[in-house]
């Protein structure tokens, strides 16, 4: 049988089709991104919420554990967006991929370090953009995915629109748990696959137990949309937290740092993401794709890896022609 096919970030190759999704605060940090890097994906690790001497600590740390692949997601919401930048590109990043925002002056960070940037776009008039400005790759990110969200349509409605737009790799994101999942996101036109949720119920993930079990007990009722000051609208798993949002109950801002370009101060996003790392994950906010609902057990990464490869190669078989 066929192995997945690699995947090209501007100079950087990874021996499988897979970025594992920066999922902040604190939850892919070394540990994981170093794990998937040397499983053969993308490593991420998940600038927000950081400040840039931890940031840096920890793309030392994962570029010090493997030579596969590590990157860094940082979201161009952040007030600090420009020293998280330049703090991954000085620790070692491979790649940057950036979300929530677009931004125009990290290509020129990049080009000058010789850093490939890959955006996360929900259109295909912004993947054009991202390409015009000197993007090595984008990622479709689909409605399915977790956390904060910038489209309403399945990423398998919006990926062929990219496709057909763009000529650098396109990376589909939202949805995918499963190597027949990653089967039908290729064979829709996507050089690679973003993979978030189901790494976050790993052994390497930087979640709690606590947390990582919601994922396992979730059904799909229990995967909800939430309101996020950032403006936009945020996927995540059902608790107490997410009861009092959909109630108008918001929590009083104990403290401001303005952590944020841009701020509804409905409540304060960062606490809550940390109050669920840290493992209250009933007062605090848990993230979550739909894809949630389709985990059932906590793999190391190399586990998970080698399972998404049998199962893409199972796939890839029964499409076969007798």
């Amino acid at each position: 049988m066929p192995d997945m096919p690699p995947l090209t970030l501007g100079s950087k190759t990874a021996h499988l089709p897979i970025v594992q999704g920066g999922m902040a605060v604190r939850i892919s940090m070394a540990p994981l991104a170093a794990a998937v890097a040397e499983a053969g994906g993308v490593g991420l690790i998940a600038g927000s919420g950081l400040d840039p001497d931890e940031l840096g600590r920890e793309v030392r740390a994962a570029r010090e554990a493997t030579d596969g692949v590590v990157g860094v997601n940082i979201m161009v919401a952040v007030r600090v967006f420009k020293d998280l930048v330049h703090a991954a590109i000085e620790a070692g990043a491979d790649v940057l991929v950036c979300g929530a925002g677009f931004s125009r002056d990290v290509f020129a960070w990049g080009a000058e370090a010789g850093v490939p940037i890959v955006p996360i776009v929900g259109s295909a008039r912004v993947a054009l953009l991202a390409e015009r400005f000197g993007a090595a790759a984008v990622i479709v990110e689909g409605v399915e995915a977790g956390g904060h969200l910038g489209t309403d349509r399945p990423m398998l409605d919006l990926l062929p629109e990219i496709v057909e737009a763009v000529s650098i790799p396109v990376i589909g994101a939202g949805g995918v748990v499963t190597g027949a999942d990653i089967k039908r996101t290729l064979d829709a036109g996507a050089a690679g696959v973003q993979i978030g949720s189901r790494f976050a119920a790993t052994v390497e993930s930087s979640a709690p137990l606590a947390f990582k079990e919601l994922y396992v007990a979730a059904t799909d009722d229990d995967i909800v949309l939430v309101k996020s000051p950032v403006g936009l609208p945020g996927r995540a798993i059902r608790n107490p937290f997410s009861r009092r949002l959909e109630a108008g109950d918001h929590p009083e801002i104990e403290r401001c740092v303005s952590c944020l370009k841009k701020c509804g101060k409905d409540y304060c996003i960062i606490d809550r993401l940390i109050m669920a790392q840290t493992g209250d994950v009933e007062g605090g906010l848990v993230f979550a794709g739909t894809s949630a609902a389709r985990i059932h057990d906590i793999p190391t990464v190399a586990e998970l890896v080698a399972r998404l490869e049998h199962e893409w190669r199972e796939a890839e078989g029964e499409g076969a022609p007798a």
